[in-house]
C-alpha cells in the first residue's frame, strides 16, 4: 500500500521534482502531464534536431548530471541508458529506466528470444546474420516465409522490417540483395524469424524492481502507414488497449520473466509483442521502456495522477492504480516527412506549422514534436510526429467514436492519420476468446 507520513496525508500528494532525460524528444508529453499535475519538471534533450521539442510547454535544460542531486525522481525514456540507471539506482536515487539487462532484452532480438526460451516461454524459430549473402544462401536452401527484422539501434527504423509473402521465400531475397547495396552500413545485425499467422497482440505492465503492478495492459497496435495495414511499418499509427487483471496470455509470458527483472534492478514498464494462434503464444519482441504513443494513450485511461504514479513506481510500493473501465483508442497525427528521417522534407511542408483547434477543448490532445511559441503550438523538431489524439469508451466503438470526434478538431497543413485503429476488434477478440488468452 501507498505510505502514509502519519499526518493522515499520502506522501505521494506531496510536489516532487522530477528530471527527465531523452536523447530523441520521446517523452515530452509525461513531461507535460507531471508539469501540468503542480511538480517541478526538467527536461533534458540530447539530440541538435530536436532541442526545440516542447519548448514552452515543460522547463528544458542543457545539463541533466548537474540537476542530479535536484531530483526526486530520474526517469529516463528510451534504451542505452542502462548502465547509467543502475548506478544511479545503487547510490540511492530513484530512477525510471532500463537496466543494462532489459537494454540487451529489447536492442538484442536473440537474446531476448533466448531469455524468454530459457524460462519456458516458446519461441518461433529464428536465425541471426551479420552477412547478407549468408541470409540469401540460407533462404534458397530452406524455401519458407520468414520476417526480416533489424537488430541494435537499426531496429527503431520500423520501415526497414519485412514481412515475406511468398512462400518460397523470392520476395525476401530480393529484399535482401536490396537491403546489402543500400543499407548494409546501417544494418550490421538482423534476424530471419519464421512467419506465423495470427493475432498480433501485446501484453504490458508496470514493474516497480520487485514485483508487477497490477492491472495489466493489452494493447494491439496499427504499425502501418495506411488504414488496412497497407503501407511503411511507421513503428505506430495508432493503437487501440485496455486494463485488465491477469489473464492466461500474462501467465503464460511475461510473468515468468518476474525472476530476471527482479535480478537486473529494472523499475519502468515492459511489453511483449506476440503473435497468438490456436496453436500457442509466440513473443516476437520486448518493449523495456516507455513505448510511444503507447504511454499517452495508457494516460487516457490511467485515473491516478501520472505525478503519484511516477513516484510510487519508481520508490518500489505496492499499489494498485486506478483505470477507466472500457476501452482507450489513440491515433497519431502525423505530417511530412513522418515515418521517414528527412530534414529537407521537414523544412519544406512542416517546419514552425501552426496547429488550430476548431473549438477551444484540448480534451485527449497529447503532444508530439510540439513546441509553444506566444500561444501558438507549432511543428518542432525533424520527425513529423505531430499530436496522439486519444479517447475511451465502455465498448471499443464508443471509444473510436470519442477519439475521431476529437480528431476532427485539429486543423495542421498536410496532416494524415488512420481512420481504422480499433476496427479490428471484433475478428480479434472472438479469435483470441476461443483460444482461451484473454481469461
Amino acid at each position: 500500500m501507498n505510505k502514509n507520513n502519519g499526518n493522515g496525508k499520502n506522501n505521494n500528494d506531496k510536489k516532487k521534482k522530477f528530471l527527465f532525460v531523452s536523447n530523441e524528444a520521446l517523452i515530452g508529453d509525461v513531461c507535460w502531464q507531471v508539469t501540468k499535475e503542480g511538480h517541478e519538471v526538467k527536461y533534458y534533450v540530447k539530440e541538435a534536431d530536436q532541442k526545440d521539442v516542447c519548448d514552452g510547454f515543460v522547463d528544458k535544460i542543457d545539463s541533466w548530471e548537474e540537476y542530479i542531486d535536484w531530483a526526486d525522481v530520474i526517469i529516463f525514456d528510451d534504451t542505452g541508458f542502462g548502465s547509467v540507471a543502475d548506478k544511479l539506482r545503487k547510490s540511492g536515487k530513484l530512477v525510471i529506466g532500463g537496466s543494462v539487462y532489459t537494454d540487451k532484452l529489447e536492442e538484442d532480438r536473440d537474446f531476448g528470444q533466448s531469455e524468454l526460451n530459457s524460462v519456458g516461454v516458446p519461441v518461433l524459430p529464428h536465425w541471426t546474420f551479420t552477412d547478407f549473402d549468408e541470409a540469401v544462401e540460407f533462404v534458397k536452401n530452406n524455401p519458407d516465409r520468414y520476417v526480416l527484422k533489424p537488430s541494435g539501434k537499426a531496429q527503431s527504423d520500423k520501415e526497414l522490417m519485412f514481412i515475406g509473402h511468398e512462400e518460397d521465400g523470392k520476395d525476401l531475397i530480393l529484399v535482401l540483395d536490396h537491403y546489402k547495396k543500400t543499407w548494409s552500413k546501417k544494418i550490421k545485425v538482423f534476424q530471419l524469424q519464421k512467419h506465423a499467422p495470427g493475432v498480433e497482440v501485446a501484453v504490458g505492465v508496470f514493474f516497480n524492481g520487485k514485483d508487477f503492478i497490477m492491472p495489466i495492459n493489452v494493447n494491439f497496435e496499427h504499425k502501418r502507414m495506411f488504414p488496412g495495414e497497407i503501407g511503411p511499418s511507421t513503428g505506430e499509427m495508432g493503437t487501440m488497449m485496455y486494463w485488465s487483471q491477469k489473464n492466461n496470455m500474462f501467465h503464460m509470458t511475461m510473468e515468468k520473466m518476474k525472476e530476471k527483472l527482479i535480478a537486473s534492478g529494472y523499475v519502468g514498464y515492459i511489453d511483449i509483442n506476440c503473435i497468438v494462434n490456436s496453436k500457442g503464444i509466440w513473443p516476437l519482441e520486448f518493449t523495456v521502456r516507455f513505448g510511444y504513443p503507447t504511454i499517452s494513450i495508457q494516460m487516457e485511461g490511467i485515473l491516478t495522477p501520472m505525478g503519484e504514479f511516477l513516484y510510487s513506481l519508481a520508490s518500489g510500493e505496492d499499489f494498485t492504480f486506478k483505470t477507466k473501465k472500457g476501452f482507450q483508442i489513440g491515433v497519431v497525427i502525423a505530417v511530412p516527412p513522418f515515418p521517414f528521417n528527412d530534414n529537407n522534407a521537414f523544412k519544406r511542408y512542416s517546419e514552425d506549422a501552426v496547429i488550430l483547434f476548431k473549438k477551444d477543448d484540448r480534451s485527449g490532445v497529447h503532444i508530439g514534436d510540439v513546441k509553444l511559441i506566444d500561444d501558438d503550438w507549432k511543428m518542432a523538431g525533424v520527425s513529423g510526429y505531430a499530436l496522439v489524439i486519444t479517447g475511451s469508451g465502455i465498448t471499443v466503438q464508443s471509444a473510436r467514436e470519442k477519439s475521431y470526434e476529437r480528431v476532427s478538431n485539429i486543423m495542421l497543413p498536410n496532416m494524415f492519420w488512420r481512420t481504422d485503429i480499433g476496427v479490428r476488434w471484433n475478428s480479434d477478440s472472438d479469435k483470441l476468446q476461443t483460444w482461451g488468452y484473454l481469461f
